[in-house]
């Protein structure tokens, strides 16, 4: 069986730019297409059904974040755990973590339906949601939840393409679930005038799509990632694999969102006008960093290839560009989106006092956000090289750990949005600190091993 397709990158050799380049920039169009997708549900309810549901609706993000960040996380050990076995080039393993894959998604997306319809009130109740927006926001989230098995499917079965460098069937794929999920939500609201149900519902039938299609390309494949139902199981050596490194990603991301649900459960103490505004600029915050998300996703599947193929000298070099392009293309989209803050604002809400609030996330958040998308780099490159504990204690300790900190004495002092929204920036850098000397660390760790 064949390894090699048209559709793949070899990452361990050859002028390493424009590999990513040609890696990283569909993931970019695939990343800020779901995002613009996505983000028509905030605009039709903010634009069409009120400024309760915008808010309704902005305030299940944490929560969101929360659960389906750590299953996405299992999906980021898949990737790492294929790349290196094609640096490796061992095709028998690769078939076996497809399939391995594929059942943790269906397995995960089955355990993450249920436990999100159950907990969705009391997490809601947790963060504080304002009264006379918590029945939408539970509806919400109960039909999101509803999808959490295409929703799985799809991002495993990206993971999967995405470790041999094909990251253009994914953008494909995308676009046409994501403009169905566009016309759906207009057709529901408009048309069936339904409020945050339409728009959660025409969500899941998009998703739905999105995974027959992924699903689709990886049983068309006639190389070592082709997908057989009559082969899907779990090996365990290989799913003990994907875990070792997938659950420290999916811990990071459940604490990252945690720290954020602490934030929004101070955002939800100044009432729904301010929740409204979060909400809106969180949704263009999310534009830049899945934008950036591409580079990472990038520095771990190039580290991870080159990692299987002992290429020591290029996982520095991945580095070292990566760190490059993502701090270029973040802090010019960052000043760009804060300097033009309420003409993009005004696409969800003509709402004066939530853009007034919005805004002064999109000042303190939004364009420092190249802290957060610099110091990812060093986190993605050492998972790359199998140490996925060391980045996600560090996230514990410099993300969350600081940003609880911070709101249990400082705003609690200062109870402003301002002094809220500034345990973002002084987060990133106490971690950005800590990532550096720990790279170099795990690197000549690395570069020490002798290959087997």
């Amino acid at each position: 069986m064949k390894i090699k397709t048209d559709k793949t990158i070899d990452m361990t050799k050859g002028p390493l730019l424009p590999a990513m380049a040609a890696f990283a920039l569909p993931m970019i169009l695939s990343n800020l297409l779901q995002i613009a997708f996505n983000a028509a549900d905030t605009v039709v309810v903010g634009q069409f059904v009120g400024q309760d549901a915008l808010a309704a609706v902005g305030a299940t993000t944490p929560i969101v974040n929360l659960l389906v960040g750590f299953f996405l996380g299992l999906s980021t050990g898949a990737n790492i755990v294929i790349a290196m076995q094609i640096g490796k080039k061992e095709a028998g393993r690769i078939s076996l973590s497809v399939h391995t894959s594929v059942f943790t998604a269906l397995t995960g997306g089955v355990i993450l339906t249920i436990f999100g319809f159950a907990a969705s009130p009391l997490l809601l109740n947790l963060c504080g949601t304002p009264q006379n927006i918590i029945g939408q926001s539970i509806l919400y989230l109960r039909i999101y939840f509803a999808g959490s098995v295409p929703l799985l499917v799809y991002n495993f079965g990206a993971a999967i393409l995405r470790a041999g460098g094909d990251t253009v069937s994914p953008t494909i794929y995308m676009t046409i679930s994501g403009t169905l999920n566009a016309a759906l939500n207009l057709f529901f609201v408009l048309q069936l005038h339904m409020g945050v149900e339409g728009v959660a519902i025409a969500t899941v039938i998009s998703e739905s799509v999105s995974a027959v299609l992924i699903m689709r390309e990886l049983m068309r494949r006639r190389d070592a990632s082709q997908f057989m139902w009559s082969r899907l199981r779990a090996d365990r050596a290989l799913l003990g694999q994907i875990l070792l490194i997938g659950v420290p990603t999916g811990l990071q991301s459940t604490m990252w969102a945690l720290s954020n649900m602490a934030v929004q459960t101070s955002i939800n103490s100044f009432g729904s006008t301010a929740v409204a505004g979060n909400s809106a600029a969180y949704t263009l915050e999310t534009f830049l960093y899945t934008a950036m998300q591409a580079f990472t996703q990038a520095c771990i599947t190039f580290t991870s290839q080159c990692a299987g193929a002992r290429n020591v000298k290029r996982i520095r070099q991945i580095l070292v560009r990566s760190m490059a392009l993502q701090f270029t293309v973040t802090f010019a989209l960052g000043a760009l989106v804060s300097g033009f803050g309420p003409v993009f604002l005004r696409l969800f809400t003509a709402d004066n006092d939530v853009i007034k609030d919005g805004l002064i996330r999109l000042h303190i958040v939004v364009f420092w956000l190249w802290l957060n998308a610099v110091l990812d780099i060093p986190g993605g490159s050492m998972r790359g090289m199998g140490h996925g504990n060391i980045p996600t204690i560090t996230m514990l300790l410099g993300i969350v750990g600081v940003r609880l900190l911070y709101i249990a004495t400082i705003w609690r002092m200062h109870p402003t949005l301002t002094t809220l929204y500034l345990c973002f920036p002084i987060s990133w850098v106490i971690t950005l600190a800590c990532f550096i000397p720990l790279w170099i660390y795990v690197f000549r760790k690395f570069s020490a091993v002798k290959p087997a």
